[in-house]
């Protein structure tokens, strides 16, 4: 199964009393969105299932790619990594899966399906992982296929 994981591009800070689903992507953000947008456009497997935060930045992020996405609450800013993985069916699903979401539980779920000794990895915004995984005898084998921060596109 692959796993694509893609936090959402910068967005404005929370101001006092602001409503956090609402934060938008800032100017640099959006530039983001759209060079990783380019990137995963040329590089997604086809019928590649995308899910997305309902937060105001991650639908801006996930709407760079210009493809059908759906939004759900288990992926909203207090989501976590056992929530992400039933939803995308991990580790059994049959088509790839994209996911556009947040820290701390996308960094969660990396060092959870990679078996590191630490509760999260750092996961910049605009960033993508893509978790490749196999079943190998009887275990499931979870490994890096890439790490594409938004400065290298």
């Amino acid at each position: 199964m692959d796993l694509i994981l893609w936090r959402h591009a910068e967005a404005i800070d929370l101001e006092m009393g602001g409503d956090d689903m609402q934060r938008h992507l800032t100017v640099r953000g959006e530039r983001q969105a759209q060079r990783m947008a380019r990137w995963l456009d040329r590089m997604l497997p086809q019928g590649t299932r995308i899910f997305s935060s309902p937060a105001k930045r991650c639908e801006q992020t996930v709407l760079a790619l210009g493809r059908r996405y759906k939004t759900r609450e288990e992926l909203s800013p207090n989501g976590d990594a056992q929530g992400l993985l039933e939803l995308v069916q991990w580790p059994v699903a049959k088509n790839p899966v994209l996911v556009v979401a947040h820290q701390p539980f996308l960094g969660q779920t990396v060092a959870q399906l990679l078996q590191t000794n630490s509760a999260e990895c750092s996961f910049k915004k605009g960033s993508i992982w893509w978790i490749k995984t196999k079943k190998k005898e009887e275990t499931w084998v979870s490994s890096i296929y890439c790490v594409v921060p938004p400065e290298t596109i």
